[in-house]
């Protein structure tokens, strides 16, 4: 038998609810959402994301040239299967918020009785009233939350650009200490081998010699830890770029880092520019919105846990049609309702945006305090250090000219400025590294060991979803 119930014969009070909620609700998950993470992220990365990683003809194009820093943090962006896949999580969330956010499935019951020759049908047509009428502020709360999810995967984006730049900071500069550490192997071997005949001449003693050869050898440790560290190096640039083993054999790098620039970045207000711009900020405060408005819909539910409107139509063989409405109610007599998770959840919320705020003021002031020292330090090494070793080494030189000095007092020298060029590399190296991370802490959240955090989207995401319903 049909069961025609027009929705003119609904009660009013079911068309009322219904005019409340609206019509409208999240959008599937798709290119939306990237098209929102690429609003928070092009402005500071200048690249766009793309859906699926490159094809073997573009990214051998782009190896074809040693990799800059910007063209690293591109093709990172572009080639990353941990950023696709952070992405997939994203659309996960979309659709739980969507799935949250839409109007409640109504439910049909159906029973037949019987009573002698007389057989009733009744059947019925219900729907969650509690869900229907606290629906605007779920589709609110869940739409705060689908934008704080946004912004975490922002900065994620954000986080694997500053990772792939330190990653090709560290790695050039393995290569710049590989290239110079093979020079110094190079004097070292030729200062041993030249010990060696000027003692089967008898012009050296064993002790000099030996000094040599003990030279050579560190030249030659030194090599193998550089060309260890290089090695290291590179692979996590290569694991970030998203390269194959074949693909990675082509990468080439520059041979070493940018020069100090003439003056440090200055930053008048590093704390408030933080906090405006910080996507895990943002994220923070989305969220204490998200509770804000599930308490709310907690509130509302307090007393009536589930409240529920239909229609009715019982039909007999031997009596005339039935029509009419139904109301079922459940009270909370065993239990506190939605309410104290809710308020939990606010707390928590709360607390969680403070704490944010705190860190980011501290992790700004120290990652500015590192970046300038590291600027102090690597300008003095280059404006003070290696011109003083270099005019040592110059002054030598005259003097062995003069012959007032020997070869090996020369080589004595040369080994000298080894220590001297190391550390002015790597005080070039900690600079550049310590500007990648305070790009980071004005944009995105970092640990405590400087790196940045990567958000595990699950449990603790999908609780605000799961009291919506």
């Amino acid at each position: 038998m049909p069961l025609p119930f027009p929705l003119l014969r609904l009660p009013a009070l079911l068309l009322g609810a219904l005019a409340l909620s609206g019509c409208a609700s999240i959008g599937p998950p798709g290119d939306a959402d990237v098209a929102a993470i690429n609003r928070l992220t092009q402005p500071h990365t200048g690249q766009p994301l793309a859906a699926e990683p490159l094809s073997p003809e573009a990214l051998a194009e782009r190896l074809r040239e040693p990799l800059g820093a910007d063209a690293a943090v591109q093709l990172a962006l572009q080639n990353s299967r941990a950023l696709q896949a952070r992405l997939a999580r994203l659309g996960v969330t979309a659709a739980e918020v969507d799935a949250a956010s839409r109007l409640p499935n109504p439910g049909f019951s159906f029973s037949r009785l019987r009573r002698g020759d007389e057989v009733e049908l009744e059947r019925g047509w219900h729907i969650s009233l509690a869900r229907l009428l606290t629906l605007p502020l779920v589709q609110r709360a869940e739409q705060r939350r689908l934008q704080a999810e946004q912004q975490l995967a922002a900065a994620d984006v954000l986080a694997l650009a500053a990772d792939t730049r330190r990653a090709w900071v560290v790695a050039v500069a393995a290569e710049a200490a590989l290239s110079y550490r093979r020079q110094v192997l190079e004097a070292g071997d030729a200062g041993a081998e030249l010990a060696k005949r000027m003692q089967a001449a008898g012009n050296f003693n064993a002790l000099a010699h030996a000094r040599e050869q003990a030279f050579a050898a560190d030249a030659r440790l030194g090599l193998a830890r550089t060309e260890s560290q290089r090695l290291a190096a590179r692979e996590r640039l290569v694991r970030l770029l998203g390269l194959s083993s074949v693909d990675a054999a082509a990468l080439q790098l520059p041979e070493r880092l940018p020069e100090l620039p003439a003056a440090p970045r200055e930053l008048a207000d590093a704390e408030t520019l933080a906090l405006s711009q910080r996507l895990d900020v943002q994220a923070a405060r989305l969220r204490l919105e998200q509770a804000s408005r599930q308490l709310e819909a907690g509130r509302i539910n307090r007393f009536v846990s589930m409240l529920e409107l239909g229609v009715v139509r019982n039909s007999s063989n031997e009596a005339p049609t039935q029509r009419g409405w139904e109301v079922t109610l459940e009270l909370p007599l065993f239990g506190s309702g939605p309410l104290p998770r809710a308020q939990a959840l606010a707390r928590e919320a709360a607390y969680d945006a403070a704490d944010t705020g705190i860190r980011a003021h501290s992790e700004v002031r120290e990652a500015h305090g590192r970046y300038r020292g590291a600027f102090d330090i690597a300008r003095q090494h280059r404006d003070e250090l290696l011109p003083l070793a270099q005019r040592i080494s110059q002054e030598q030189l005259l003097r062995y000219n003069a012959m007032l000095i020997g070869v090996f007092e020369l080589l004595a020298d040369a080994r000298s400025q080894v220590a001297a060029v190391a550390a002015a590399q790597d005080a070039l190296r900690d600079f550049w590294l310590a500007q990648a991370d305070l790009d980071q802490t004005l944009l995105g959240r970092v640990t405590s060991s400087g790196s940045p955090a990567l958000p595990q989207a699950g449990s603790a995401a999908a609780a605000p979803a799961a009291a919506a319903h």
